[in-house]
């Protein structure tokens, strides 16, 4: 798999990366109770070129880390080939009072417990990226930024990131860190192309920050027929979407990757699919061309009419 910068840091990632939010399944399914399915889809991802992961300490409570700890600790060496993200900042409802609603936390206690909950759960000693998860409406830039300084400096976390945050929030708290934040995760696909037209995508390449997109397909979306059900614009995109993916012999999926990374602002697609085959087939979205004429074609239906 062809590889990009993480921003202006030294590290190198695959083009697509790893999203490990359903590796503990859904209620009933054999993940639920066991975690051989998400160890097969992780080595299933490696097999396939995956070296970025990405992580949130919400995901199934903590346990999506915990079954990717697993795995590492199984198979030695396989950390030193990997890129490890990881997200905090959400707090579920009741959590450290009863009476506590769903909110997000970036105060210095809350993210140093988080960071050190995660590292335990992975068996890290170290995370490569750590991301704030969605914005905390009571965020003190300066002091989120001497927590990222610290966190740093005691060799817990290498690089930093946001997610989910508009230009404005991402200028601030920028202006407050001693060091260049280097992504900033939010949803982009041909069903939410918003991060072109918002500034979101202007701004990441301008300051030289790499957008990962996270729900590239559209939560599955965008491998489905166009059917009579869906509105005007939704059956647009997928049906020049299938047309475009049958004349190429590639997969809707593929092509739907394929048009975030033709991009120029490297954008890097976060894949969650459990499925070996899938995966497989998915990682080999960076060989498949895709011509400026054609990106538009989608861009034209993605935006539900001529491009003014």
């Amino acid at each position: 798999m062809l590889t990009r910068p993480l921003g202006r840091s030294p590290l190198h990632v695959s083009a697509l990366a790893y999203g490990g939010w359903r590796l503990a399944g859904s209620e009933g399914s054999p993940a639920a109770t066991s975690n051989e399915p998400g160890i097969r889809a992780l080595h299933a991802a490696v097999e396939a070129g995956f070296t970025f992961f990405d992580f949130a300490d919400i995901y199934a409570g903590g346990r999506c880390e915990t079954i990717f700890g697993e795995a590492l600790r199984a198979s030695p060496g396989l950390r030193n080939r990997l890129i490890i993200a990881t997200k905090c900042g959400i707090r579920r409802p009741g959590d450290n009072h009863p009476d506590a609603p769903y909110r997000y936390d970036f105060s210095r206690p809350y993210l140093l417990q988080s960071v050190e909950g995660s590292l335990q759960r992975m068996g890290l000693t170290e995370i490569d990226l750590l991301m704030l998860h969605r914005p905390d409406y009571l965020m003190d830039p300066a002091e989120v930024a001497g927590v990222f300084a610290d966190l740093r400096q005691s060799g817990k976390v290498r690089e930093f990131g946001v997610s989910n945050f508009r230009p404005s929030q991402f200028a601030a708290l920028q202006q407050a860190c001693p060091f260049p934040l280097v992504v900033n995760q939010v949803e982009i696909s041909l069903f939410r192309p918003d991060c072109l037209e918002d500034g979101t995508l202007d701004q990441c390449q301008e300051r030289g920050v790499t957008p990962m997109a996270w729900s590239p397909l559209a939560r599955g979306a965008l491998v489905q027929p166009p059917t009579s059900e869906l509105d005007l614009r939704r059956r647009a995109v997928l049906t020049r979407l299938h047309q475009l993916a049958q004349a190429k012999g590639v997969t809707p999926a593929g092509l739907a990757l394929a048009w975030l990374l033709r991009h120029p602002a490297g954008i890097i697609p976060i894949v969650g699919s459990a499925n070996p085959q899938r995966i497989a087939e998915q990682a080999e979205a960076g060989s498949i061309p895709l011509s400026r004429e054609e990106w538009y074609q989608l861009m034209e239906a993605a935006h539900g009419s001529r491009l003014p």
